[in-house]
């Protein structure tokens, strides 16, 4: 029988925080998501893993000798499945790097040319990765080391270190009555729709929706979308605005979209990350001496 790491994962969040809700939070899923998927685990393994209580989910018999042991299971799973990338990396003399939407900005050529010239031989395969995956593969070991925007979803299992900061602006169809001033204080955007980044992304869609500098106010979600083009053309649309780096006004010009510096919201923070497991590693090393030793420009709102 195979069973699908991803729905070990999700038995081992429920079992440990020993709720549904807890545990969609901690996966970045929704509830619903995250029961159909304990379901589709109890069907193919023909057992019954949980019984719901008052106090939440509790393990039955069987679900306690699971949770004994899919934890080291999943943790030899993920340690096998990175050495077998890292080796065939290395055959490769490539370096996988993820990054998110215009990351590094301009920067980014300088650090691929100085990685080269440390490492003749090697290339740097840059990866671009959904927002959906804010860790940009590192997560999953897709990816040897990332350029990122801070903070995202599972950092603090990871090494980063912060490369430079840039204001956060709003990005408004051009016909928007706002788009007319040179400077948005934030509040004025408080009842407008926004087009946010898909829930799972937990604490990273809020940081891009700005829900701790509201004051409490609630968030009207205009749409979800999970690419560049897409956000563009909900924005175009009409169907929201959009918090986003500064830096976006060059990397995501577009007609039918403007931006413009937004006041009471603090700013984006760039980041080179990397997995524990890499602090030795000298190639991964070089690529990250690259990112925090080239000059940033420094972005004004």
């Amino acid at each position: 029988m195979d069973v699908d790491p991803r729905l070990l994962r999700c038995f081992v969040a429920v079992a440990e925080e020993g709720s549904l809700t807890r545990a969609a939070e901690r996966l970045f899923v929704s509830q619903p998501a995250l029961t159909k998927q304990i379901k589709r685990l109890e069907t193919q393994l023909g057992v019954r893993l949980f019984t719901r209580s008052r106090t939440g989910m509790d393990l039955t018999e069987p679900g306690r000798t699971l949770a004994d042991r899919a934890p080291a299971l999943l943790a030899e799973w993920d340690r096998v499945l990175r050495e077998t990338r890292r080796a065939a990396s290395r055959a490769a003399r490539s370096l996988r790097v993820g990054f998110m939407a215009s990351a590094a900005n301009e920067a980014t050529p300088r650090i691929v040319a100085e990685f080269t010239r440390r490492r003749p031989g090697w290339r740097v395969d840059m990866r671009q990765a959904a927002w959906s995956d804010p860790s940009a593969g590192l997560a999953d070991g897709d990816t040897d080391a990332a350029l990122v925007r801070l903070p995202f979803p599972g950092q603090d299992a990871l090494r980063t270190a912060v490369l430079f900061e840039e204001p956060r602006w709003v990005a408004l169809p051009e016909g928007h009555p706002l788009a007319a001033h040179r400077l948005i204080p934030f509040r004025d955007l408080w009842d407008e729709p926004f087009v946010a980044a898909p829930p799972e992304t937990g604490w990273w869609r809020d940081h891009w929706l700005a829900t701790g500098e509201r004051d409490g106010h609630p968030v009207r979600v205009g749409a979800v979308t999970d690419r560049p083009d897409d956000w563009l053309s909900a924005i175009a649309n009409g169907y929201g605005v959009a918090l986003a780096p500064a830096s976006a006004a060059r990397f995501y010009a577009r007609p039918g979209v403007v931006y413009r510096p937004v006041s009471g919201v603090g700013p984006s923070r760039v980041g080179v990350a990397w997995a524990p497991a890499d602090d030795g590693n000298p190639v991964v090393q070089d690529f990250v001496r690259c990112c925090v030793d080239t000059p940033w420009p420094v972005e004004s709102a």
